[in-house]
């Protein structure tokens, strides 16, 4: 036990004990409440997913056991945050509240609804450099990736990552907490999880693993990163994105595998430039950057997003996606891009409802990466790929040798050939035929994007 007024440390995306500033402030000044809030209410239609849900839950339950390792705990709250936060301070008498910055715009306004009854103190630590910190040389903040990435890179690498407290320091008084099992924060009717487990371990011990499995094979990133049928990614975008590794430490763990790695690292370059993107647009998740696209006619097509949703379209590299995704809340990258590449273009429909869907069901669901990424494939972003340049997945998945991505998650099509696989001839029973030809969806998106530029 402590004497003296202790410090609240207001926990969101920053699950960690190594390398947290706001936490070894609290500890450094005496006494600490560590606190998370589960606030529904103040990100409304951000809310996070039943993918991400699924993740608090377990990465809650780590964080809470490495505490009590400490002589500390968890406290759990659910409601608005500042009214929590306000409430803690009544039961304890503490009146400062450290925290990490962070940039969604609901948490920016939390953050002044805080500031309004109590003392925040706000930390780096999430990215490699605050959010508009990163500026060009007539002060104004990058659009536009590579320029950003080349003005990062010359402020790395980053500060060494601290170690987390030996102790800490346990208020007089605890005040109230929840039961996470009273959140619901789990699937149990159904049980859809299964492929979760088997698949992830959240927590910063888990997290951690991670990092040392992909250090051994980072120097190989480039050739192998767009390969699906191999393990050539990281793995590390939920750990990073419920902060249970810092960026810092990823950094200084890889940066010197040579080979390839900095294709890696520009990939982390890429969490800080969607952060600063949505930092200057915070409405970035559900509005057109370019008012141009506005104009476009989307099309309301039901089943084709349901059969999208449910990888049954009749391209195996698609299909074989979305059924990862579904299966393990994860879907590899260079699928993503063709699986969003082939709901905007090939059937036409509206970017938003795919952010939706991956906001519900990635356990990496990052509000500034996922919106960035949609509006690039678009090409509706600040940057962004054409809207005419049409990725064909009937071309890809051959040439990123994806057969065995495709048996593993498409299993009507396993005993094909290699040859044959990816765009069957005579697709076997079970299988559905493709929902629209390749050229005839290429010629509508044209289409589409034609007659919204005759509307200029």
């Amino acid at each position: 036990m402590s004497a003296g007024e202790p410090s609240i440390v207001w926990f969101r995306r920053d699950l960690r004990l190594a390398d947290q500033a706001a936490l070894l402030a609290a500890a450094q000044a005496g006494a600490v409440i560590p606190v998370y809030v589960l606030d529904d209410e103040t990100p409304k239609h951000c809310r996070m997913g039943g993918a991400s849900r699924w993740w608090l839950y377990h990465s809650l339950a780590s964080l809470d056991a490495s505490l009590r390792k400490l002589g500390s705990r968890l406290i759990l709250r659910r409601g608005k945050v500042h009214e929590e936060l306000a409430a803690i301070r009544r039961e304890t008498g503490a009146r400062v509240v450290h925290a990490l910055h962070h940039y969604e715009p609901w948490w920016r306004n939390a953050e002044k609804a805080v500031a309004k009854t109590m003392q925040i103190v706000l930390h780096d630590g999430n990215y490699l450099a605050p959010a508009g910190a990163v500026k060009s040389g007539s002060g104004a903040p990058y659009k536009i990736f590579t320029p950003f990435w080349h003005a990062l890179k010359d402020r790395m690498p980053p500060a060494h990552p601290s170690e987390a407290p030996a102790k800490l320091d346990s208020p007089e008084h605890w005040p109230a907490s929840d039961k996470l099992d009273d959140w619901k924060l789990l699937p149990t009717a159904p049980d859809w999880a299964g492929g979760f487990r088997e698949e992830w371990t959240p927590g910063e011990k888990g997290a951690l693993e991670r990092l040392e499995d992909f250090a051994d094979r980072a120097e190989r990133y480039e050739q192998c990163r767009n390969l699906p049928s191999i393990e050539g990614t990281s793995r590390l975008s939920p750990h990073l994105h419920f902060g249970e590794v810092s960026p810092s430490t990823v950094w200084q763990r890889v940066a010197a595998a040579g080979g390839s790695v900095d294709v890696f690292l520009s990939e982390l370059g890429w969490r800080d430039y969607a952060q600063n993107v949505t930092l200057q647009f915070p409405d970035y998740g559900s509005k057109n950057a370019r008012e141009a696209y506005d104009r476009l006619q989307w099309r309301d097509d039901a089943e084709g997003l349901q059969a999208w949703q449910q990888g049954r379209t009749g391209y195996p590299i698609v299909d074989a996606g979305m059924r990862e995704l579904w299966h393990t809340g994860w879907m590899h990258n260079r699928v993503r891009m063709i699986a969003a590449s082939f709901l905007v273009k090939h059937l036409l429909i509206d970017w938003r409802e795919g952010e939706r869907w991956f906001w519900d069901t990635l356990v990496d669901a990052d509000y500034g990466s996922n919106a960035v990424n949609w509006q690039w494939t678009a090409g509706t972003g600040v940057d962004s790929n054409m809207f005419v340049r049409i990725m064909a997945p009937l071309t890809q998945s051959p040439k990123f040798d994806a057969a065995g991505y495709i048996r593993k998650w498409v299993p009507e099509l396993a005993k094909l050939s290699d040859a044959d696989i990816h765009d069957p001839v005579f697709p076997p029973q079970g299988y559905v035929p493709k929902i629209v030809p390749h050229a005839e969806a290429r010629a509508r998106a044209l289409a589409a994007h034609d007659a919204m530029k005759a509307q200029a």
